[in-house]
């Protein structure tokens, strides 16, 4: 939960009525843009304002009257996807740095230069997105502007969202140090053991690759054996 300090104010008025809630802006904007936040992670306060700064509390003929109910999860939800958030200059620069950020590491993460087979670094993808003039709202989700994004990206960079297949042996000893990490960056698509050993064939996005092979290493201290397949050479 957000500490006071930090939290933001969300208003609505409606029908002559005004509430106002203390919230977490970063989830309350996810939560405005339909991620599945739980609500009780977006406030920072447990109460229904009818004045924030003066500490009111938001009467139930009011709720009744706006919402037709006193439920508050019903109230808050109600709040939060019509009410207006308030943000001082400082946070939304912060917020906006933060979706920029969250843009270019999902296309990192997920799409390759079709020219070589190679992801793009993260410093390229946020050059060329500067170059393309490219604007990132903080209204919406990173997810929500990714494809918007991509398109204007393809004139500038050889650029596509692409999954590879990865097939990965680890012995007995390494098999448990590893299952998380497998699962953590894609879909196990077969699992079975060959004598003393654990193959394991997964799909993952294409841009993370490096980072793949990397945490696997890192895991097992290189006693682990890693291959990327084409679609043809996947095993079926």
């Amino acid at each position: 939960m957000v500490s006071l300090d930090e939290a933001v104010i969300v208003r609505l008025k409606s029908h002559g009525e005004t509430f106002e809630i203390y919230v977490d802006p970063d989830l309350a904007l996810s939560y405005k843009g339909g991620e599945p936040v739980p609500l009780g992670d977006v406030l920072a306060v447990q109460t229904i304002f009818k004045d924030a700064g003066e500490g009111d509390k938001a009467s139930a003929e009011a709720m009744t009257a706006v919402f037709g109910s006193t439920d508050f999860q019903t109230v808050v939800s109600g709040i939060l996807k019509k009410g207006e958030l308030h943000l001082t200059t400082e946070q939304k620069k912060k917020m906006s740095a933060d979706r920029w950020k969250q843009v270019v590491d999902i296309i990192a993460r997920n799409a390759i230069n079709p020219q070589n087979g190679k992801p793009h670094p993260p410093a390229r993808i946020d050059s060329a997105m500067a170059e393309a003039r490219v604007e990132v709202t903080i209204n919406k989700s990173a997810k929500e502007q990714v494809e918007d994004v991509l398109h204007k990206l393809k004139p500038l960079l050889p650029i596509r969202f692409e999954k590879i297949n990865a097939a990965v042996k680890a012995s007995a000893q390494n098999a448990p140090r590893i299952y998380q990490i497998l699962r953590e960056f894609g879909d196990v698509r077969k699992e079975e053991w060959v004598g003393s050993e654990c193959i394991t064939l997964l799909e993952i996005p294409a841009g993370v690759q490096d980072e793949f092979s990397l945490k696997l290493n890192n895991a097992t201290h290189g006693d682990i054996q890693i291959k990327f397949l084409r679609d043809k050479d996947v095993p079926r």
